[in-house]
């Protein structure tokens, strides 16, 4: 047998065969985003429904999609799928554990604090879409103002601006729904059927 020429490690590479974990957590986020708004917005009452959403495909699949994206070497997926997936799930604790006993419901000051540092660590992401698309930058931006309205409708008590905050999330959540399926179409299709606006590298 011929001798074989030695291999040189720093020449091997791995190459990604995996799908794209992105739509999944763009979907996960924006329909439960978009239902749970619809209830802002005065549509129906806050029932298991939503409580379902949450915990499953808002939570629990946004965090697989975070792990998924971490594998794939994507620090900004992984922090963002997995902390919305934590706040959903942190979310419908808040609204769960005080009914079992284990804990008071929060203020209205609490629910301000909580909600505006989600809006905080949103508008730090907002930044860094401005390196990825137009179609993330409008979601996460949608976001950023989604969090403030909905803090400011707890400090201030007006029921009118939470409704107005629901309109909003709708919004935010359709453009999620939409960035995530333009993903898969233009993957299947290998062209680009619904743009997404992607921002040209340096």
């Amino acid at each position: 047998m011929a001798d074989q020429a030695p291999v040189n490690a720093s020449s091997l590479a791995l190459h990604d065969t995996t799908a794209n974990p992105a739509p999944l957590g763009l979907l996960g986020f924006g329909m439960t985003t978009v239902l749970l708004n619809l209830h802002n917005a005065g549509f129906f009452p806050l029932d298991t429904m939503i409580l379902g959403m949450g915990i499953f495909y808002g939570g629990i699949g946004q965090i697989l999609v975070g792990i998924m994206e971490w594998k794939k070497n994507n620090t900004f997926g992984a922090t963002a799928f997995t902390s919305y997936g934590l706040f959903w799930l942190s979310l419908i604790a808040l609204i769960v554990l005080p009914k079992t006993g284990w804990g008071e419901a929060p203020q209205p000051s609490a629910m301000t604090a909580y909600l505006t540092m989600w809006g905080l660590f949103t508008a730090v992401l907002f930044l860094g879409t401005f390196k990825l698309s137009r179609a993330l930058q409008f979601v996460f931006g949608s976001l950023m103002i989604l969090f403030f309205m909905l803090a400011a409708a707890d400090a201030t008590g007006n029921h009118a601006l939470k409704t107005l905050a629901g309109w909003e999330g709708v919004l935010c959540g359709l453009s999620a729904i939409y960035t995530g399926m333009a993903q898969v179409l233009n993957e299947v299709f290998g062209r680009t059927v619904a743009p997404l606006g992607e921002v040209r590298k340096a």
